[in-house]
């Protein structure tokens, strides 16, 4: 879900700075984000999962598999506090990478900038002020 929502955010952000830098087939390079960023979060969830099954395999035994009928993964390792840090981290993780992923590659082929923090993450200020705008278009009609 969260993934889903940083994914249009992202298109959108593609979609703008491809547009800013007057690239060639800017709904190439919009799905081509798309694409690339669905596919990056499948591939980091998967690592993430085998990451998190090596840890609990280690175990081995009845602590593995489920006790009393009891969901494996709502055992022992996410509960309390450092549970709700794993949680959060196999959450946002994928997304984060494939975010910073993306914004590299917008920098060196759609906005062809100068590597720097503020470059690789640039417009996304705008593409919010964009959002905001359209919604007070929409409600003035």
């Amino acid at each position: 879900m969260i993934s889903g929502i940083i994914m249009i955010l992202v298109v959108l952000w593609i979609y703008q700075s491809a547009m800013r830098a007057k690239t060639g087939n800017v709904m190439m390079w919009v799905a081509g984000a798309a694409i690339g960023f669905f596919v990056m979060v499948f591939l980091f969830q998967y690592i993430n999962i085998n990451i998190l099954e090596s840890f609990r395999a280690g175990e081995g035994g009845a602590a593995y598999e489920a006790l009393q009928g009891a969901d494996r993964k709502n055992q022992g390792d996410f509960t309390g506090f450092t549970g709700l840090l794993k949680s959060v981290y196999q959450e946002l993780s994928p997304s984060i990478f494939s975010f910073v992923i993306i914004a590299f590659l917008r920098l060196k082929f759609i906005t062809k900038e100068a590597f720097t923090l503020g470059n690789l993450f640039g417009d996304i200020k705008e593409m919010f002020q964009g959002i905001k705008q359209s919604f007070k278009t929409s409600a003035d009609k």
